[in-house]
């Protein structure tokens, strides 16, 4: 059961995944940026939304929120880092409590899928579309929050 929500969160944080239908919202995290993507669980598309710049720990969801907000999501999905061999990354604890956070701030559940690779693949999707060298710095984060959440829509959601 989702935690109770508080008077400030949008309506639309009681959202859950009751159906095959609805907005996710997908996050490559990074200490310094995070990248946002959105995608519709029905047809299993994605896109690039936005790099949000993190100044301070404590206004990572304060800055999230907005988003919520506009594009009310039914499910949150947060890349986990994985090392290439398999093992842990050194963030993944940062991150599991950075998933952790999302569902208590605006009810609405969180997974994790495996994000191995998908900075690389964003800096070549970037790369083919004409995007190099510094001016990627803009669209990384937010192209392999795309990729992250084509992965989990190829892998049937």
């Amino acid at each position: 059961m989702s935690p109770p929500l508080s008077a400030s969160e949008p309506a639309c944080a009681m959202n859950e995944v009751a159906s095959q239908r609805g907005t996710v919202m997908a996050f490559d995290f990074g200490e310094r940026r995070i990248g946002v993507a959105v995608g519709d669980l029905e047809i299993g598309i994605a896109h690039p939304l936005e790099t949000i710049e993190i100044r301070k720990d404590s206004d990572r969801l304060g800055l999230i929120e907005p988003l919520v907000a506009e594009w009310c999501p039914v499910l949150f999905i947060v890349g986990l880092p994985v090392n290439t061999d398999g093992t842990e990354h050194k963030l993944n604890s940062a991150v599991c409590l950075f998933g952790e956070a999302l569902t208590r701030e605006f009810g609405i559940s969180s997974r994790m899928i495996d994000e191995r690779y998908t900075s690389a693949e964003a800096s070549s999707i970037l790369r083919d579309a004409g995007v190099r060298g510094r001016k990627q710095k803009a669209y990384l984060d937010q192209v392999a929050a795309q990729t992250i959440l084509e992965d989990f829509f190829s892998h049937g959601g």
